[in-house]
Formats: structure tokens, sequence, C-alpha cells
């Protein structure tokens, strides 16, 4: 497990990857996104989309496991902003995902000596290496002692 004090600026950490499938796509939907393009393939089909996809907040849901795998923080890693996310190709049926996250700033906290500020570029790919999110964020994590 990895504390504040094990990363370093310009670090690229990978993860994943995570299949995604029709059945995940209505499941996630019918709980949190209940659209059409996201339920029903005939209303997808006739969508701006013209297929089913993920709702962004699915992908962002994904993004946020693997991010947590592939970081391998001890303990504490606790997000306090999202400064820009966007999704600029949808997530379908079929698709596997990973995600590269880059290190961009670290900067202890002068109010709490347990932690440590990190700022994140976070992209999710697809299997084609098309980015289907971008994520700026800011984040907490544990530091030792």
């Amino acid at each position: 497990m990895r504390y504040f004090e094990d990363f370093s600026v310009g670090e690229v950490h990978r993860g994943g990857p995570v299949a995604i499938d029709a059945a995940a796509i209505k499941a996630f939907a019918a709980q949190y996104d209940p659209q059409p393009f996201h339920l029903d393939e005939t209303a997808a089909a006739l969508s701006l989309f013209h297929g089913l996809v993920a709702s962004g907040w699915q992908t962002a849901s994904l993004t946020m496991r693997m991010m947590v795998d592939a970081l391998g923080v001890a303990g504490r890693f606790i997000g306090l902003e999202v400064e820009e996310m966007c999704w600029p190709l949808a997530v379908r049926p079929g698709d596997v995902l990973r995600v590269e996250i880059e290190i961009v700033e670290l900067r202890p906290l002068r109010s709490r000596s347990d932690y440590g500020l990190a700022k994140l570029k976070v992209t999710t790919l697809n299997q084609l290496d098309q980015p289907v999110q971008h994520a700026r964020s800011t984040t907490m994590i544990a530091r030792r002692g």
C-alpha cells in the first residue's frame, strides 16, 4: 500500500481492464440514470447515439474503481474536487476500459499533517485507445505516521 510520500509528480499509473456489457449498462441505468438510450436498444437506436450507451456516471464509477486499484493507496483516498470531467466518446456494450492516472501536483496539507493533496489528470480509454472520459481532480491521500 502507498502513502502520500510514495508518489512523485509526473508518475503515470495504469489500471484496468474492465469490460462492460449491455446487462451492466441497463442495470446501472435502471438504478441511477434511467434514460432511454441507457435502458432500451430500440429507443437507443433512434437516439443521438444510434445504439445503447453507458451513462457517463457509470464510466466515472468504473474509473474510480480502477483508480483505487491502480494507486493502491493505504487506507484513505478522499476526493475533494473534480475540476473538469468530460466524456468525448460514448461507452458501448463490449467496450473494455482502462485508466491512466498522472500525478500532476503534490502538496502536504498545512492544516492536517496526516494528509497531503494530490492533483490528478485521469484519462479513461477504450480498447481502441480512444479516450472515453477525461477528468482533473484533487484528492487527499494519507501520509505516513
